[in-house]
């Protein structure tokens, strides 16, 4: 079983940084074994994935609308993964969520067996 909570959304200008963390509690696996990744929903849109990362952590993919400004990266020690978000657009204004995969690296939401409750990211302009 696998519980997720992240945190460090909030309100920010347009321009401006903020890095989200998410934590993992795990049982029966370590999280190592997990390939992680960041979704956004925006109010009355689907969600769409942002960023993924490989269990070992070397092998990163980005959604085209994100390339270049976020990283995701996760240590493994602290059972966390995190998404540094930079040069931020009110486009980028959503809830995050954080998602853990047990058997795919891929940016495929149904790939993805446990969810984290969100956590909102307004960015004003």
């Amino acid at each position: 079983q696998v519980q997720l909570v992240e945190s460090g959304g909030g309100l920010v200008q347009a321009g401006g940084s903020l890095r989200l963390s998410c934590a993992a509690s795990i049982s029966g696996r370590t999280f190592s074994n997990y390939n992680m990744g960041w979704f956004r929903q925006a109010a009355g849109k689907e969600r769409d994935f942002v960023a993924v990362i490989h269990r070992a952590g070397g092998l990163t993919f980005y959604a085209d609308s994100v390339k270049g400004r976020f990283t995701i990266s996760r240590d493994n020690a602290k059972n966390t993964v995190y998404l540094q978000m930079n040069s931020l657009k009110p486009e980028d204004t959503a809830i995050y969520y954080c998602a853990a995969a047990r058997l795919y690296y891929s940016g495929d939401a149904n790939q993805y067996n446990y969810w984290g409750q969100g956590t909102q990211v307004t960015v004003s302009s």
